[in-house]
C-alpha cells in the first residue's frame, strides 16, 4: 500500500514537472505525461517498478476518462446530426477501417488465428484525440464554424463507433454471431438499465442534494463504479460501463452541474493514466520505430482519403473539406484505450502496441501545429488542388457567379462575409424592404451559406474575401456600400482593419460600415477608411436595458411577447 502511494506521488510530481514544459513550449500536455510515465518507470529510470501499481493506476485513470468522454456525448446532438456530418462520419469511420485493414494486412500484420494486431491498429487510426480537437479548436474559436461543427460531429460518431467495438472486443477469439448478438445484447440490457435508472431513479436523488456539492461529486462517483460493476456482473469490462455510465448521464438534468465536480478528479486520473501508459513504453527499437512511422504517415493519409473526399462529394467545397481533414489526422486517446484492451485480452502483440504509441506521440505533437496552422495550409493545398484540376463550388460557370452575373457586376450593396448578424440583416430587409435584397450581393466561402442564399435568389459569390481576385470578381470597385459583418474573431488571414484598407484601395467612393470587437479598434477602422463602425456590444447594452426596464415595470412577459413574435417571423439563412 505504501509503494502504491509512493508510485502516485511520484507520477505526479513528473507529470507537473514535465507539464510546465511542455505548457512553456507550447506541446501537447498528453506528450509530458507519457514522458513522465517512460521516465519514472521500468524501461527508464526504475523508480516505478511494480506492475500492479501500474496497473492500478492505469485502471483508475481508464475508469475516470472513459466516464468523462461519455458525459460529453451528447445523444441529442447525434439525432440530430445533419446529413452532412452523418455521410462524413459514415465515410471516415468505413473508408478508413476498410484501408486500413487491407493496408496492415498487406504490411505483414496478423489478422486471425488468435492475433488481431491489422484490426486492432485500423479501429485505433480511424479514431481521433478529442482532447487535442478540441484544446485547439477552442483557443482558435472555430468550434462553432461550419467545419468546426463538422469535425466534432465526427468526433462524437467515432466514440460511438468505438463503443460498440469494445462491446464485442472480449469475443474476437471466437467471432460468431451468436457471440456477436449475446455482446450485443448485454451491451442493450447495461444502456437500458442505464438509462432507466438515469431518468427515473437518480434526478429525485440529485434533487435532494443540489445544493450539497459535496454529495453530487460522491453520487456521480458511486455512479460510475456501480455501472461499471454491472458491466462486470454482465461479463463486459468496467472499462466499459464507465463509459455507458457518462453516456446515460449527458442527457441528465444535472449533467453540467456533475461534469464540473468531476472534471478536477478527471483530470486527476487522466494525467495517471497517460503517465501509466508511458511507464509501459519499452525503448524503442528499429523496428518500433519504422512501424510507429508507418501507422502515423497511413492515419494522415487516410484522414485525407476518407474524410476530404465524402465531404467534397457532399458538396462543401475545398476548404470545408479540407479543413475537418487536417483536424483529425491524428491517433485518439480512445486508440491506446483499445489498444490496451487488446493486449490485455492477447490479441495484439507488445511490439505492435508500442508502435501505436509512439504514433500518437508523433501525431500528437504534428496535428498540434497543423490545427494551429490549418487555414495557411487549407489555402495553400487549395491553390495546389485548382492547378491540379479540382473545381471549387466557385467553378460552376466560369466566369459568372452562381446568380448568373457576368464577372465583375456586382451589386450596389456588398456583404462581405455572411455569420449571423448578417444572417439577421438579410431577413430584416426581406420584412421591410423586400425589393432592397435584388441589390445586395454577398461574398462567402461558407457552403451552406453558398447554397442557401442561391436558394433564396441572393446574389452570392463564393470565396475568400482575404483573396483579392475574390473581391474584384465580386465587384467591390463599383459597390456603393460596402459591409463587414463578420467580427475578427472569426475571420481568417484577415482583420476588419487590413480589409477596411483592403477595399478602400480598390474602391474610394464607397460607404463601408465595418465591424470592431474592441471599442479600441473603432479609431484604427475609421483611419483605414471606414464610414461608420458598428460596435455589437452597444446595440446589446441597449436591448438588455429595455429589458432590465420591462422587468422593473412588470412588463417583462410583453417584452416575452413581443421577441418570440419577432423571432416566429425570421426566416434566417443560419440558426
Amino acid at each position: 500500500m505504501h509503494e502504491l502511494i509512493r508510485d502516485i506521488t511520484l507520477c505526479i510530481l513528473f507529470a507537473w514537472g514535465l507539464g510546465l514544459a511542455a505548457h512553456f513550449t507550447v506541446q501537447p500536455l498528453i506528450l509530458a505525461y507519457l514522458v513522465a510515465g517512460f521516465f519514472i518507470g521500468p524501461y527508464g529510470m526504475g523508480w516505478v517498478k511494480s506492475q500492479e501499481s501500474i496497473q492500478i493506476i492505469s485502471e483508475l485513470g481508464l475508469i475516470f476518462m472513459l466516464f468523462m468522454i461519455g458525459l460529453e456525448i451528447d445523444l441529442k446532438k447525434i439525432v440530430r446530426a445533419g446529413r452532412v456530418i452523418l455521410f462524413a462520419a459514415a465515410g471516415q469511420l468505413i473508408g478508413g477501417c476498410v484501408l486500413g485493414v487491407l493496408f496492415f494486412i498487406g504490411i505483414g500484420l496478423s489478422m486471425g488465428g488468435g492475433g488481431f494486431d491489422a484490426l486492432y491498429l485500423c479501429i485505433a487510426c480511424a479514431l481521433s484525440s478529442t482532447v487535442i480537437i478540441v484544446k485547439v479548436l477552442y483557443e482558435k474559436r472555430e468550434l462553432d464554424t461550419l467545419p468546426g461543427r463538422i469535425t466534432l460531429g465526427v468526433l462524437v460518431l467515432q466514440d460511438i463507433f468505438a463503443i460498440l467495438f469494445l462491446a464485442v472486443q472480449p469475443s474476437l477469439a471466437d467471432l460468431q454471431v451468436s457471440v456477436i448478438l449475446l455482446s450485443i445484447g448485454r451491451v442493450a440490457a447495461l444502456v437500458v438499465t442505464a438509462l432507466a435508472l438515469s431518468r427515473y431513479v437518480l434526478p429525485p436523488l440529485f434533487h435532494q442534494i443540489a445544493r450539497r456539492p459535496e454529495l453530487i461529486l460522491l453520487g456521480a462517483l458511486a455512479w460510475c463504479f456501480l455501472i461499471g460493476e454491472i458491466a462486470e456482473l454482465l461479463h463486459l469490462s468496467r472499462e466499459m460501463g464507465s463509459l455507458v455510465a457518462g453516456v446515460s448521464l449527458s442527457t441528465f438534468p444535472y449533467a453540467l452541474d456533475v461534469t464540473a465536480k468531476v472534471t478536477t478528479l478527471r483530470d486527476f486520473f487522466i494525467t495517471l493514466f497517460f503517465v501509466a501508459l508511458g511507464m509501459t513504453i519499452p525503448i524503442p527499437n528499429s523496428s518500433v520505430i519504422g512501424l510507429a512511422l508507418i501507422i502515423a504517415a497511413f492515419t494522415v493519409a487516410s484522414r485525407v482519403i476518407t474524410t476530404f473526399m465524402p465531404l467534397y462529394f457532399l458538396r462543401q467545397g475545398l476548404r470545408a473539406s479540407l479543413l475537418p481533414a487536417i483536424n483529425l489526422a491524428q491517433i485518439s486517446e480512445f486508440s491506446l484505450v483499445v489498444i490496451q484492451t487488446g493486449v490485455v485480452a492477447g490479441h495484439i502483440k507488445t511490439q505492435t502496441a508500442n508502435a501505436a504509441s509512439f504514433a500518437f506521440v508523433v501525431l500528437a505533437v504534428l496535428s498540434t501545429f497543423a490545427i494551429g496552422r490549418s487555414d495557411q495550409i487549407t489555402r495553400a493545398s487549395i491553390r495546389l488542388l485548382k492547378r491540379a484540376g479540382v473545381r471549387d463550388l466557385d467553378h460552376s460557370h466560369p466566369g459568372h457567379d452562381e446568380a448568373g452575373n457576368g464577372h465583375g457586376e456586382g451589386r450596389r450593396i456588398l456583404i462581405l462575409g455572411f455569420f449571423r448578424a448578417a444572417s439577421a440583416l438579410l431577413s430584416e430587409i426581406e420584412r421591410q424592404n423586400p425589393d432592397l435584397k435584388d441589390q445586395i450581393g454577398v461574398v462567402d466561402f461558407n457552403p451552406v451559406v453558398f447554397q442557401n442564399l442561391a436558394k433564396r435568389g441572393v446574389h452570392v459569390t463564393y470565396g475568400d474575401i482575404s483573396n483579392v481576385d475574390t473581391l474584384v470578381h465580386a465587384g467591390v470597385g463599383k459597390a456603393e456600400i460596402i459591409i463587414l459583418s463578420v467580427p475578427d474573431s472569426l475571420l481568417k488571414g484577415a482583420t476588419n482593419e487590413k480589409l477596411v484598407r483592403h477595399v478602400r484601395s480598390l474602391n474610394e467612393t464607397a460607404k463601408i460600415i465595418s465591424t470592431a470587437d474592441l471599442l479600441a479598434d473603432v479609431e484604427d477602422h475609421y483611419a483605414a477608411g471606414a464610414d461608420y463602425v458598428v460596435v455589437t456590444r452597444l446595440s446589446d447594452a441597449h436591448e438588455l436595458f429595455t429589458v432590465i426596464e420591462a422587468a422593473d415595470q412588470g412588463l417583462l412577459e410583453d417584452k416575452r411577447a413581443e421577441i418570440d413574435a419577432r423571432l416566429r417571423e425570421r426566416g434566417e439563412v443560419l440558426p
